[in-house]
Order: C-alpha cells, then sequence, then structure tokens
C-alpha cells in the first residue's frame, strides 16, 4: 500500500491552520500565497522581524517545491499537476509551523538527507560559513537550484529542520519538510 498524501496532511492541523493547499506549484500560486499569508501576519498583528522571516522561509520553501517538486506518480489522484506539492501553515503559540511536501525519485533521497544531515548537524556558526561558501562556490543544479535554499532557511529560523521521507512507490518517495519559525532567534 502506498503513502497517503491527504492522511498525512490533514493530521498536521492543530486548529489553527491558516494556509492550506494541495495541487500545481507555479510562479502566479507562489505570489497568491506570498500575499495571503502576509495579510494573515499584519493581520495577527505579528511583529514586524517575525513576519519577515516567516515570509522568507516561505519564499524559500516555495521555491523548493517549484524547482524540486518530481513527477506525479501513475496511479496518485491528481495527474494534472506538472509540479504537485502540498503547503501547510499552521499558527503556533509562539510562531509558525511551515510544512511542504513534494514527491521526489528514490534516487535522490540519499543525497537530500545528507544534505540535511549536514545542515541540522551544524553550529549556526557553521551554517552562516556554509551559506557564504555555498554563494561564492555556487553551481547551478539541472532543476536550476545551487543548494542554498535548505541552508538559507535554517539561518534565518535558528532551527533544525524536521524531515521524512515517505515511500510511495518503488522508485517515488513524498518529502516533507518540517519548519519552525519563531521568536527564538
Amino acid at each position: 500500500m502506498s503513502f497517503n498524501v491527504e492522511s498525512y496532511f490533514s493530521g498536521l492541523s492543530d486548529g489553527n491552520q491558516i494556509l492550506y493547499y494541495k495541487g500545481n506549484i507555479d510562479s502566479d500560486l507562489i505570489t497568491r500565497v506570498l500575499d495571503m499569508v502576509e495579510e494573515k501576519l499584519i493581520s495577527f498583528n505579528e511583529s514586524p522581524k517575525l513576519r519577515k522571516r516567516v515570509y522568507n522561509v516561505l519564499v524559500e520553501s516555495l521555491q523548493n517545491l517549484y524547482h524540486h517538486a518530481g513527477a506525479v506518480p501513475a496511479g496518485f489522484e491528481d495527474q494534472t499537476s506538472e509540479r504537485f506539492g502540498i503547503l501547510s501553515i499552521n499558527k503556533i503559540h509562539d510562531g509558525y509551523r511551515i510544512v511542504t511536501g513534494n514527491f521526489i525519485g528514490a534516487e535522490e533521497t540519499d543525497e537530500l538527507e545528507k544534505r540535511i544531515a549536514r545542515i541540522n548537524n551544524s553550529s549556526n556558526e557553521e551554517i552562516i560559513e556554509l551559506y557564504k561558501h555555498i554563494l561564492n562556490h555556487q553551481c547551478i543544479s539541472v532543476k536550476g537550484g545551487g543548494g542554498l535554499g535548505l541552508v538559507d532557511i535554517a539561518r534565518k529560523t535558528g532551527n533544525k529542520l524536521g524531515y521524512v521521507f515517505n515511500s510511495y512507490d518503488a522508485d517515488t518517495y513524498f518529502f516533507c519538510l518540517d519548519i519552525l519559525v519563531n521568536n527564538n532567534k
């Protein structure tokens, strides 16, 4: 039996969900989501510092979905999305929890897990140095990224990146990234 994407994400809501989206990730959607979340953060009277951090992390998260979402596997309910992704944003007591999800090929999981482990095992100072190193020695991948997104998220939040690879079928995983953006930094 394959991983049930909808069940997993419906279990993420703790009652304070401010946004939930599943479907195709394109540039128009990114703009709409960013505008909508910015308006909600203002209506919640969040501090400018927290609003900026949430907004910047959301930009990186959406760009990751846009650039790195793998092909939708055969048999998945949504066969019309070119770049299928899921986004959930929940208000928590001291900030926001942003969770994204997308399909990736099984062959991509080891490298991605190593990158996240390296980030999570680094101190704040090491993350800043890694960020600078990537900026100065950046090579653009075939998917259009330079490896900076996850490092930048960790740098801006000061928190570890939560993640899980859920096996969908023999060739495909559903990668979920769980990010906490709070007032601790």
